[in-house]
């Protein structure tokens, strides 16, 4: 796995964790769940990729 999509995780969850409670405060609950939920589906796409190709991986170690 690259480092660059590690760091890229760790940016959007302070950024979504930082505006989440901006808007908690501000009494906009459904905003940020929203926020939280845009940010999960977001970094859930970069990490499907890798998933898939360590599935790959040991589908062709089992198959040798």
């Amino acid at each position: 796995m690259e480092v660059s999509i590690l760091l890229k995780m760790t940016a959007v969850g302070i950024l979504i964790s930082l505006l989440s409670q901006i808007l908690k405060h501000s009494g906009r609950d459904e905003v940020a769940f929203l926020l939280q939920l845009l940010g999960l589906v977001l970094v859930v796409g970069w990490v499907i990729p890798y998933v898939l190709e360590i599935f790959n991986q040991f589908s062709g170690l089992l198959r040798i």
